[in-house]
């Protein structure tokens, strides 16, 4: 679907409010078309992207694994190193 969303789920530390906006900035995004929507559909896109935040609060807090937490730092590098391997 969207590359820029990122998995905020099961890390060391938990996810911030930043990540859980910009994952759902990015959404709506992807859902609606517009990079910046014009000044008649910024209240519908920002009341979308509230919504989608908060239910992306609430699925994370229902969510229960017994997996080990996840590092950040290292899953930034495994995808670094795809992208240096898919991108050259």
């Amino acid at each position: 679907m969207c590359r820029n969303i990122k998995t905020l789920y099961n890390f060391d530390t938990p996810t911030t409010k930043e990540e859980m906006h910009a994952a759902s900035v990015q959404f709506v995004r992807k859902i609606s078309g517009f990079t910046k929507p014009s000044n008649i559909n910024h209240q519908p896109f920002n009341h979308a992207v509230e919504e989608i935040e908060r239910v992306v609060a609430e699925l994370l807090d229902s969510l229960a694994t017994s997996a080990q937490p996840r590092n950040r730092e290292a899953e930034a590098a495994k995808a670094k190193a795809r992208a240096v391997a898919r991108f050259g």
